[in-house]
């Protein structure tokens, strides 16, 4: 009498994504220096610059607009770069180093489900920066949430910069030469874009040759893209072209998609030199 062993069926794909995304949002959470420098820190930076930098910047157009409402759109826009690209170039950079994506990597588990759950970590946590920093704006500091088709001009500054973000993380993660050495290479890089990319202070009082720099990456648009959503228009006025220019917003952060999934394919491995 012959008897067959019957194998159990594969997972199916939407499964296996799921799981990676579970997974993901597990491993964030136990992380808690990851946690509160992801989550908290841009909270912690805006209640301080709130507290100490109030006063009115819509004199010279004639509207009356605090420094937090122009402060939330580049705390917001640097909480996105730092759940995206910060969290994924670390992140990355740790898990190959500790051997966990070679481990992954000889799995029956399609290697494109791992970056599936990375995506879903970064857009569960940048929904919940984005909510937490309205939240705050809002009850702490009488800022004006986003009205009518504000929200989705909102959504796809938002949308397109923490994709651009975060396939530059992914790339930028084969920087570090370990997981101990990403955060101090990943770190300044993060810090200098905010410094010059009108995150800390109006971008019209940024050198100039420092404001060309600063177009050169998503950071800046993405800013000025969520200042069109938080601020006047009166305040397009000050901007280096006198708009909002959310037409070029929106092609500097899809090519920037474009770029970062091109510098991905030739620079991610999976495990250490």
């Amino acid at each position: 009498m012959v008897t067959t062993t019957r194998t159990a069926p594969l997972p199916s794909l939407a499964s296996v994504y799921r799981t990676r995304a579970v997974v993901e949002l597990k491993e964030f959470s136990r992380q808690r220096e990851a946690v509160v420098f992801t989550l908290l820190f841009p909270v912690l930076l805006l209640l301080v610059f709130g507290a100490i930098l109030d006063y009115d910047i819509g004199g010279t157009v004639g509207v009356s607009i605090g420094f937090v409402q122009y402060f939330l759109a580049g705390v917001t826009a640097a909480g996105i770069l730092g759940a995206s690209l910060q969290n994924m170039a670390i992140s990355i950079a740790t898990e190959r180093s500790d051997g966990t994506l070679k481990g992954l990597a000889g799995t029956p588990m399609p290697r494109h489900a791992y970056f599936v759950g990375k995506v879903a970590q970064v857009l569960a946590v940048t929904v919940a920066i984005i909510a937490v920093l309205l939240l705050v704006g809002v009850a702490f500091y009488d800022v004006e949430p986003p009205r009518g088709r504000d929200w989705l001009t909102f959504a796809w500054v938002a949308g397109l910069g923490a994709a651009a973000c975060t396939l530059l993380g992914i790339a930028i993660s084969s920087l570090a030469k370990n997981g101990r050495s990403a955060s101090a290479t990943v770190t300044p890089i993060a810090l200098v874009l905010q410094f010059i990319s009108g995150v800390f202070f109006q971008f019209s009082q940024v050198p100039e040759w420092l404001q060309t720099v600063a177009a050169i990456f998503p950071l800046k648009w993405m800013a000025q893209g969520l200042r069109a959503v938080f601020l006047p228009d009166q305040l397009a006025a000050v901007e280096p072209a006198g708009t909002w220019e959310l037409g070029r917003v929106a092609l500097v952060l899809a090519a920037w998609c474009v770029v970062g999934l091109v510098l991905c394919v030739l620079t991610f491995r999976w495990q250490d030199r």
